[in-house]
């Protein structure tokens, strides 16, 4: 029984991440088209540096996490002008190639990042001291208060994103951008200003997550390409372009990943998601509330 609950409150925790670090990761898609496969990278990027400033450059807990955060939107931008921009703008790939070209190149850029960082500060694992000190009971479970403000601070964060995108006229935009760009784009909008937007927002949204994760569970190198791979079956199992789907289908993956961890093994915790995307694939590939 304190197994379960520990899964619980556990699995609530590294969901609320996901789901954090997911929405950005669809919102991008849905408004931009590109699904970026360096995504764990950007988040491995925040949480290391992050780590870094905090203890080496004795920022502390809170000044490394804003400096993690900021790591992560330059990361983001970063990929945004060097390897999308670049690719979307060439006119030696035939338009139906694109897409294809923005997978290799992500895909390549993810793993420069994780070696890169990997040969400046080793694949050890790191880990950012937590937010809040002290434990609460919980379902009768001793859980760090770290883990419940975690969770409090993606919801938040996500809540925030909400009422930007169906509250503010920047937002409507966004929405607009992902249903018809063409006819944005003849109402007077720079679709060029849309997506920079849209990629700070995925940059931040990413250097939370990753930060959090940090200090959470604990963060390496190695970490990068599954990050990207759970990102990538929450995006696709929750419908490709589908907020809603996307938090819904980053529970699923949490709660997966947990119950792996905690009854089997832990270096297993990728594989039961990764088995799920492949049946939703064959059964359903519009995902969970995708329409396409």
């Amino acid at each position: 029984m304190t197994t379960a609950l520990q899964i619980l409150v556990d699995g609530f925790a590294i969901s609320a991440i996901y789901a954090l670090a997911a929405v950005g990761f669809t919102l991008m898609f849905g408004v931009s088209g590109v699904l970026n496969l360096s995504h764990g990278g950007i988040m491995v990027i925040a949480a290391i540096i992050g780590w870094w400033a905090a203890g080496q450059l004795g920022l502390g807990t809170y000044g490394g996490t804003i400096v993690g955060i900021l790591a992560g939107l330059a990361a983001a931008y970063l990929t945004y002008f060097v390897v999308v921009r670049p690719i979307q703008a060439s006119r030696k790939i035939p338009r139906e190639e694109t897409e294809i070209f923005l997978l290799t190149g992500t895909l390549l850029w993810g793993i420069m990042i994780q070696v890169g960082m990997a040969a400046l500060f080793s694949d050890n694992p790191v880990t950012i001291r937590p937010l809040i000190d002290g434990v609460v009971n919980v379902f009768g479970v001793r859980t760090p208060k770290n883990e419940i403000m975690i969770a409090a601070v993606c919801w938040i964060v996500i809540g925030l994103l909400w009422l930007l995108i169906n509250r503010t006229r920047v937002g409507k935009s966004m929405l607009a951008a992902s249903i018809n760009p063409r006819g944005l784009t003849l109402l007077g909008f720079e679709l060029s200003r849309i997506y920079f937007l849209v990629w700070s927002i995925y940059g931040t949204l990413a250097g939370i997550a990753g930060v959090l994760l940090a200090s959470f569970l604990g963060v390496s190198t190695a970490n990068a390409g599954q990050l990207t791979a759970s990102a990538f079956s929450i995006v696709v199992l929750g419908g490709l372009g589908s907020v809603s789907g996307s938090l819904l289908a980053a529970f699923v993956v949490g709660y997966l990943e947990t119950i792996t961890a905690y009854l089997i093994n832990p270096t297993l915790r990728p594989v039961p998601a990764l088995l799920l995307l492949v049946l939703v694939v064959y059964l359903r590939p519009q995902g969970l509330l995708g329409r396409r």
